[in-house]
């Protein structure tokens, strides 16, 4: 199916632009996210997307990238520059991106600047990018913007489109904790937040960073998020997580080259016999790089026999030296490297062989298929593909990879000799263990790391996540708001009385009664009785209530009827021609005993809160307390029940002036797509006002059935009504209909 156009933003074009002289040369530039697109792009179907365009700075000035248009060499990608000043490039790229998000992101808080001249500077960058993309995006465009330095451009883009373009946003540094997070100027982190949220899909690498990005989104803008979908304004956003990889085949057959089997010999032929540990690591204070020095410092210091008998070659990539905490670290490493080897070396023996350049593709093969160990040790990584490379380089299935845990892949790969990158110690230790390791368990290991890589390659990451953002849409496009007008009812009305077996679905609280002050005092009126008594006595109608209201009340209040009803949501069921209530387990109790004493804590901090025990739910109300303590105490006390009861089959869910904490088996969507298997209805109408009820409107949005929001939120139902008097206007006019039938009949 043809998707139209894809457009990939970030911050810079895949290419480095030179002029020398009359000359314009182009480059590859290296890097996870490039070589993850074009690995994707490479092995899609044919016809996927009509056309794929890279939209990014060029770091080159508009003249330069004219020139050298007609040099541009064609390949996977058409290239749209994005041209920036250099005073706002280095504002937002050294400054507020690399010199603030970075640092706080990766966990370096005493790391990170806060300049309001950096801010603005990104702001004006984000702003550039959009106008760019006004005169690029058309119609049916899917848009994948890729990372932190553009988190404000989701939203931007939306303000000039509208809901209907396709957004999708991935992060690939990790998402911090809430109070991480925190620690930005309050504008400036709610302008983050609603800028990355401008979003169709939100994707992370791991599932942590997603539920640290909704717990700061839930405690600083007071959205809760439901099954990891936000819903704002006229659309919704989902979060997800996608773990990026790497195109398994390309590192895989790599190592049989010609080229690389030489130069894996020629480094070889260099070190002897030695054992060989490698790392390979852009220049960062979040690589870890000098407490891997200090483990192997230790490693030498403790293990005499190996002197003289290992080299550590690590190679530095350049990166960012614009910045002082990296001109800095190299400093540091550069002074470390030498003090070792002149404490350890000797005229025979350099214990680190140290390098500060970039290496291309063969040579890096060489030196991941040479080693016999792989030291990466990050302190704090989003994903760390280098890893993941290492291992599907690997087609002897000897060497071992040491990962710190504290990378994104160290998930994945758990086969790998895991560290803390803090613990020197233990990492001197695992250097030795590592070389030791025996052939066998060499095999083991790598063969387990090597089928999660090729199983889940970079080809499933981006098809995964552009399949995910095309559902998304196609969501949205059920997710409308549209109020029912008088055609539509004439319809409805029309459908009725030409049906022969109808199903009448009406959600109670809020749907056939106002809300009120005090939830007790919702009971029906006569009319509505009589109303519901009038349409029940049709024996072409199976009526249903289908609410959150406890099976007592309901009794209570509607048992002299007969129709057929669902409590707590579908926790309990009546059908009519039986009278008995069937029931799913109870709540456990110890559960809800450690649900309902978090409630009570939380009450106690909002007044007029009230606390409504059932047998198969907790509801926390908060429709009386003052409106913007309510909204955060129930953003806190969600995010506690779902974090205390994570591993559990519970969960809590925003509702209407309410938190609701039940199992994640009992829903309205689950009732009624089993009662819609039961019989086949040629007349189907579903009346909900609640966030509970869109599990109904959802389950029906492939049927023929009429489904009807009350208010005026966006909805999966088909259409909108006002309020509860027009449910029952609309009720009244069925009941009339129905009449008017029998009479002519």
């Amino acid at each position: 199916m043809n998707k139209g156009r894809l457009i990939i933003i970030s911050n810079r074009l895949p290419i480095k632009i030179e002029k020398k002289g009359n000359e314009v040369t182009f480059e590859q530039t290296s890097g996870g996210l490039v070589s993850a697109m074009v690995s994707f792009l490479e092995n899609s179907v044919d016809g996927d997307f009509k056309e794929n365009i890279w939209v990014g700075f060029p770091d080159c000035s508009s003249s330069v990238w004219k020139s050298g248009l007609k040099q541009m060499p064609k390949g996977t990608f058409q290239f749209a520059p994005v041209f920036l000043a250099k005073e706002n490039y280095n504002g937002y790229y050294n400054g507020f991106s690399n010199s603030t998000i970075w640092p706080l992101f990766h966990y370096f808080p005493s790391f990170a600047e806060y300049n309001r001249e950096d801010f603005d500077h990104y702001i004006a960058a984000n702003q550039a990018f959009c106008d760019a993309l006004k005169s690029i995006i058309r119609p049916n465009d899917t848009i994948w913007i890729h990372d932190y330095h553009l988190m404000l451009l989701p939203e931007m883009l939306r303000k000039s489109f509208g809901a209907d373009i396709s957004i999708g946003f991935f992060l690939h540094i990790p998402f911090p904790s809430y109070e991480i997070f925190r620690l930005l100027p309050s504008h400036w982190r709610e302008r983050i937040l609603l800028g990355i949220l401008g979003s169709d899909l939100i994707g992370f690498h791991l599932k942590d960073y997603a539920n640290y990005f909704s717990n700061s989104v839930q405690k600083i803008l007071g959205l809760a998020p439901d099954h990891n979908v936000f819903k704002i304004e006229n659309r919704i956003c989902k979060t997800d997580y996608f773990p990026i990889s790497i195109d398994f085949k390309k590192f895989h057959l790599a190592f049989d080259g010609p080229t690389i089997t030489d130069l894996r010999q020629e480094i070889r032929n260099g070190v002897g016999e030695k054992k060989i540990i490698f790392s390979v690591d852009r220049l960062d204070y979040t690589k870890g790089l000098l407490n891997r020095l200090k483990a192997y410092r230790l490693f030498l210091d403790q293990n005499e026999g190996y002197k003289a008998n290992v080299v550590f070659i690590l190679n530095i990539v350049p990166s960012r030296d614009a910045i002082l905490k990296y001109s800095e670290r190299k400093k540091m490493v550069d002074e470390y490297v030498g003090n070792l080897n002149s404490d350890f070396g000797n005229i025979n023996w350099q214990p680190v062989v140290y390098q500060y350049r970039n290496l291309d593709f063969n040579q890096l093969i060489a030196f991941y298929t040479v080693c016999d160990l792989a030291l990466i040790t990050p302190v704090r990584d989003g994903m760390n593909l280098v890893a993941k490379e290492f291992v599907a380089s690997r087609k002897d299935k000897k060497g071992v990879l040491i990962l710190s845990e504290m990378a994104g892949s160290a998930i994945e790969l758990n086969d790998a000799l895991l560290i803390n990158p803090m613990d020197v110690e233990n990492t001197a230790q695992q250097i030795k263990n590592g070389l030791e390791l025996s052939t066998e368990e060499q095999t083991e290991r790598m063969e387990a790391m090597q089928d999660k890589i090729r199983e889940y390659d970079v080809s499933k990451w981006a098809t995964d996540f552009l399949g995910d953002l095309a559902n998304v849409k196609l969501k949205q496009i059920a997710f409308k708001t549209r109020f029912l007008g008088p055609d539509s009812t004439r319809k409805i009305l029309e459908t009725y009385q030409l049906a022969e077996r109808r199903l009448i679905l009406l959600d109670y609280d809020g749907t056939l009664v106002p809300f009120y002050k005090n939830y007790v005092d919702s009971a029906p009126s006569k009319y509505l009785l009589s109303l519901l008594e009038n349409l029940t006595q049709d024996s072409k109608n199976n009526v249903f209530i289908i609410s959150g209201r406890n099976s007592a009340q309901l009794d209570q209040w509607l048992g002299s009827l007969n129709l057929s009803m669902v409590a707590e949501h579908g926790a309990k069921i009546k059908y009519a021609e039986t009278n008995v209530w069937n029931a799913q387990p109870i709540l456990d109790p110890e559960v809800k005993a450690n649900a309902l004493r978090i409630m009570q804590k939380t009450s106690s901090r909002c007044p007029s809160a009230k606390i409504e025990e059932k047998e198969y739910s907790l509801v926390w109300h908060f429709r009386n307390s003052s409106p913007d303590l309510g909204k955060i105490r129930a953003a806190e006390l969600l995010l506690e029940l779902n974090e205390t009861f994570a591993n559990t089959p519970y969960k809590a869910f925003f509702g209407n002036k309410i938190i609701e904490f039940k199992s994640i088996d009992i829903h309205k969507g689950k009732i009624v797509k089993d009662l819609i298997l039961q019989n086949l209805y040629d007349f189907i109408l579903c009346i909900g006002d609640d966030i509970t009820d869109e599990d109904m409107f959802y389950s029906l949005t492939n049927t023929n059935a009429w489904t009807i929001k009350v208010g005026n939120d966006r909805s999966f139902s088909r259409y909108n009504i006002a309020d509860a008097e027009k449910v029952v206007e609309l009720l009244a006019s069925l009941q009339s209909q129905t009449k008017a039938s029998a009479f002519v009949g």
